[in-house]
């Protein structure tokens, strides 16, 4: 699957993971249904994640033509995606930061 067949919510994602290379993990967690706002944006196009985005991404980590191997794990609407350096899954993901977060932020409890 060429980069150019990817839906933009998928391309800001993996956006993440290929404009900070180096020897570690890279992690972008987002949420489906994720909607960033104009401020969080500061400036860029605003960020939107939706079903058909996961599709893309999903596709695209299976077929990419770039050599890159990524591991992507769903748990109902949150997804971690994972740039891997040498190509394998590490035994304790908890252990290396999660670069990116494209989530929506819980809202505080009203007392």
């Amino acid at each position: 699957m060429d980069w150019s067949e990817l839906t933009e919510g998928a391309k800001a994602v993996l956006e993440q993971t290929r404009n900070i290379k180096s020897d570690k993990i890279q992690i972008v967690e987002f949420e489906v249904g994720f909607e960033q706002t104009e401020e969080e944006a500061e400036g860029n196009p605003p960020v939107s994640i939706q079903e058909e985005d996961y599709q893309s991404l999903k596709r695209f980590t299976k077929e990419n033509e770039y050599g890159e191997h990524y591991h992507m794990a769903r748990n109902k609407n949150i997804v971690k995606i994972i740039l891997l350096e040498d190509g394998k899954i590490p035994d304790n993901l908890s252990d290396f930061p999660i670069f990116r977060e494209y989530k929506t932020a819980p809202k505080p409890e009203e007392s």
